[in-house]
């Protein structure tokens, strides 16, 4: 038991004590968020907005915007003040909800990712019944069921965090309110936390980037049987580029920081790849599927023609 008044605020440390980088990341972080809601925002309207967009690829495309806005918003907000301002206090219930929600996106567009590689896999293995197998229903309730895993297992996070008592000093070592930095600073016991986190978070990676891997060897496996010409196997990998490079972006990352035991984690190490898939990887998966597809970029660019020339042709 700790004799120390409990804590009911923390001090989030941020990425740098360097005031001559302070703005700099500033700028930079500010340019990246932008970036993330202005191109997410134009390919959730275009989305809605297209007739054409709406096959089942483009309804998964919707959802991973939505869930790159409100991921990034999660956390670059309070870190962009803290460049400002110096380190930010947080509450305890705030450090809950901020570690509830980054866990609950996050986890959805895992598994939100493994979801539009099943649908590329049918796509391009079994066409003639794509319409059928990926029947709006069908895709509703793999959205559905991509947000819930991700709620469930966030839920279970903050509710176990929730559970422990904190005491002594109250610095996170950190741009937000992570499970490993904030079980650091726990004066209870973390072991279940800790397998929690080893063995329910690395099953979350782990299963679904299991059945992307799957689902592009059985695409690569039936395109070197089935088609013959040179430009017939190429069109398949060209459509699957932009899913392969977010899902790229994402899980190495990812993987690099939950996957290893958690007591060997060094915020050294978990603070810049972090940054990645929750600040960087939002805001570079618009401009990703905007260069790599044509259909969405056709459509956005009649989208911006008709607000900026709309007596235009």
């Amino acid at each position: 038991m700790c004799n120390q008044t409990e804590v009911r605020e923390f001090i989030l440390w941020g990425i740098t004590e360097v005031q001559g980088l302070q703005h700099f990341f500033f700028t930079s972080f500010l340019l990246l968020y932008l970036t993330c809601l202005l191109g997410n925002g134009a390919i959730v309207a275009r989305v809605i907005s297209e007739p054409r967009l709406h096959p089942p690829m483009y309804f998964f495309l919707g959802n991973l915007s939505c869930l790159d806005i409100f991921y990034s918003t999660v956390t670059v907000p309070k870190m962009l003040t803290g460049f400002l301002f110096g380190h930010q206090p947080i509450s305890f219930g705030g450090c809950l909800a901020q570690l509830h929600f980054f866990h609950f996106l996050g986890s959805t567009e895992a598994v939100l990712l493994a979801t539009m590689a099943y649908d590329r896999y049918v796509a391009i293995c079994n066409p003639l019944r794509y319409a059928l197998v990926m029947s709006p229903r069908t895709c509703l309730l793999l959205a559905v069921a991509s947000w819930s895993t991700g709620f469930v297992h966030a839920t279970m996070h903050s509710v176990m965090t929730s559970q422990q008592s904190f005491c002594g000093h109250n610095h996170i070592r950190h741009f937000f309110c992570d499970i490993k930095p904030l079980l650091n600073l726990a004066c209870s016991s973390t072991s279940l936390n800790m397998t929690l986190l080893n063995v329910v978070t690395t099953s979350i990676a782990l299963g679904p980037f299991t059945l992307i891997v799957l689902s592009y060897l059985y695409i690569i496996s039936f395109v070197f049987q089935k088609v013959r010409s040179q430009e017939g196997r190429w069109k398949p990998f060209s459509t699957c580029a932009s899913h392969l490079t977010v899902v790229a972006l994402l899980y190495i990352p990812v993987l690099f920081n939950y996957t290893p035991p958690s007591s060997g984690s060094s915020p050294k190490r978990d603070v810049p790849v972090s940054l990645v898939y929750s600040a960087v990887t939002p805001a570079l998966n618009p401009l990703i599927y905007t260069l790599r597809n044509q259909e969405v970029r056709s459509a956005l660019k009649k989208m911006l023609q008709r607000k900026f020339f709309p007596g235009g042709k």
